[in-house]
């Protein structure tokens, strides 16, 4: 456990994504203008640069940006039906959140089915000799090769591009789709436990009965302006012989916060927009930052992944400083408890981690909290507790609840 770093200053990060709120702010003003009719007929082109796109997913997966910030400006800059393609991508995030967290085992089912799939990797010389060439991008396959380059160089893939390399990965390679998830989730800036999982999942054929994605020569020559046209892709994307929906849980319905002395805040990665938590009366004695990208994955994780992380925690640290009292950063579940102890708090206050690798290494802390005579108190953001009961069947049935989600997110804001 140690006081709160610097963040470090990576060039890479700095040219493609710089760490940030002033940063995802300023990348959010300059889209806005695109954000309307020329999105919905640019989105899916895969092009040097992609200025046809947002980039606001680093940002708005660890909610340096949030979801409402972002929906609210679209649709008082272009109205809800100009902007609807814009819309209907950012609550695609939310969608597979709220799925997910209803369906945890499903993260858990993933998880195994990498350790199996890693130790296949282990025994198996042919299988780890194309698992590696896949991830260096020296598999010969004309587009495929450059995005691994891209992302492994850049922690950013376009979204069209996830899908055919994803396609491409199971039905013309056919590596296990947990290893191509686990790539995924090691190099992006954005990597999500539910968005990269899911949609894994989806292309493979385990997400919706019968349907898979298979991606085509035709069409990623198109969306590429012709710089990519592979050749001797599979044909065909059978979906798996047998087809086992998830078990649903509810959701978490979260704690209700008691605004008093001896509170402190954890900070995660998950949430890094505390303003809500002050609002609703938190005042913290002391803050503690916990960061665990290297929980990500069995392999190593990117160092772009660890240092972008590390960077928007400090700028949201310095960002709040006034807020936050002292601040200190932990790694590990002993370590909050040790902190607590050591700041002398009656109760640790933190936004709800959903299901995904910081959840699992959070597991038990609010046991090892008690045993201290300490309180756990997790807070579900009125966003989520919003539109995850929506995330019941598919995204087509939640995209029904999208009008009363943006009136909520505008109401939200008038208040």
């Amino acid at each position: 456990m140690d006081k709160q770093p610097n963040a470090r200053s990576n060039p890479a990060l700095q040219d493609a994504f710089p760490p940030g709120r002033d940063a995802a702010l300023a990348r959010l003003a300059g889209f806005l203008p695109r954000a309307g009719r020329a999105y919905a007929a640019r989105r899916n082109h895969d092009l040097p640069g992609h200025r046809d796109v947002s980039r606001l997913s680093p940002y708005i997966r660890h909610r340096v940006l949030t979801e409402e910030e972002v929906l609210r400006a679209a649709v008082k800059r272009h109205g809800p039906d100009a902007a609807a393609k814009f819309i209907d991508e950012v609550f695609w995030r939310t969608y597979w959140k709220g799925w997910l967290e209803m369906r945890p085992s499903v993260w858990s089912d993933y998880c195994r089915g990498l350790d199996r799939a890693l130790d296949r990797v282990a025994a198996e010389a042919g299988l780890r000799r194309l698992w590696e060439a896949a991830c260096e991008g020296r598999t010969g396959i004309d587009g495929f090769d450059s995005w691994a380059q891209e992302l492994t160089g850049t922690g950013y893939l376009h979204n069209h591009a996830r899908m055919w390399f994803a396609s491409i990965w199971v039905f013309t390679l056919r590596l296990p789709w947990e290893l191509g998830a686990d790539f995924f989730l090691r190099h992006l800036l954005d990597g999500d436990a539910a968005s990269n999982t899911c949609s894994w999942r989806w292309v493979a054929g385990l997400h919706t009965p019968g349907k898979t994605y298979l991606a085509r020569r035709e069409n990623i020559s198109a969306f590429t302006a012709g710089r990519f046209s592979p050749a001797g892709l599979a044909r065909e994307a059978p979906p798996p012989a047998s087809f086992v929906p998830a078990s649903r849980v509810a959701l978490p319905a979260g704690d209700v916060l008691n605004p008093g002395p001896g509170q402190g805040l954890l900070l995660t990665e998950e949430d890094l927009s505390p303003g809500w938590l002050f609002d609703a009366g938190l005042s913290p004695v002391a803050t503690a930052t916990l960061a665990v990208t290297a929980a990500r994955s069995p392999l190593a994780v990117a160092e772009l992944v660890g240092e972008f992380t590390t960077a928007v925690i400090s700028d949201t640290v310095a960002r709040h400083a006034l807020h936050l009292g002292p601040v200190s950063q932990v790694f590990t579940t002993d370590d909050v408890v040790r902190w607590a102890i050591g700041e002398r708090l009656s109760e640790v206050v933190l936004a709800h981690v959903p299901v995904g690798p910081v959840a699992d290494a959070t597991k038990g802390l609010a046991t090892a909290l008690t045993d201290h005579g300490i309180r756990l108190t997790r807070l579900v953001r009125p966003y989520d507790a919003a539109a995850w009961p929506h995330a019941t069947l598919g995204f087509f049935r939640f995209r029904d609840a999208i009008p009363e989600l943006i009136r909520h997110c505008l109401e939200a804001e008038a208040d």
